[in-house]
C-alpha cells in the first residue's frame, strides 16, 4: 500500500514523500496516528499543491536573504568594550553582541544566524559569517574597538 508521510518517520523517510508499506502498518499505526494519508488521486494532487506552495515561500525566503546578505556585507559594526593590561578585553563580544549590533543598524537576524567559532576576546577587525539562508551566507565586518 502507498502512503503519503504527513510527518517525519524515522524507518520510512520525510514528510511528503510517497512511501510503499504493508497494508496493516498503514491501517494499524500511521493511519490512525495521522503520521500519512493513503495516496490516492486527491491526497496526490493535495501533495502537488503543497510542493509548489513550498518551492515557491523557498524562492521567496531565498530572494530576501540574498537581498539582506547584500546589505549585511556592505555594513560594518563597531562594538565598544573595555580593556585591561596589554589591550586585553574585559570579557568577550558574542553573537549576540552582534545580533545587538545589528538591531541597531535595523537588522533584526537571530544570534543564532551569527557563526562565530569562538566569542572574540581581543581589539581588531573580524570578518564574521552571517548564515541567513540555507544557500547564502554574508560576511559581516566587525571592529572591536576600546
Amino acid at each position: 500500500m502507498e502512503v503519503i508521510l504527513k510527518e517525519d518517520v524515522k524507518t520510512l523517510g520525510k514528510a511528503g514523500e510517497i512511501v510503499k508499506v504493508k497494508p496493516g502498518f498503514a491501517r494499524n499505526f500511521l493511519l490512525p496516528q495521522g503520521k500519512a494519508v493513503k495516496a490516492d488521486r486527491s491526497n496526490l494532487k493535495e501533495l502537488e499543491h503543497h510542493k509548489k506552495a513550498g518551492e515557491a515561500r523557498q524562492t521567496k525566503l531565498k530572494k530576501q536573504a540574498d537581498d539582506l546578505g547584500v546589505k549585511i556585507s556592505l555594513l560594518s559594526v563597531t562594538i565598544k568594550r573595555e580593556v585591561g593590561e596589554g589591550d586585553k578585553l574585559f570579557g568577550s563580544v558574542t553573537s549576540k553582541d552582534i545580533a545587538d549590533a545589528l538591531r541597531s543598524e535595523s537588522i533584526l537576524i537571530d544570534k543564532k544566524m551569527i557563526q562565530l567559532a569562538s566569542p572574540i576576546k581581543e581589539l581588531g577587525v573580524f570578518d564574521i559569517p552571517v548564515k541567513l539562508h540555507a544557500e547564502v551566507t554574508a560576511n559581516l565586518k566587525v571592529w572591536v574597538v576600546k
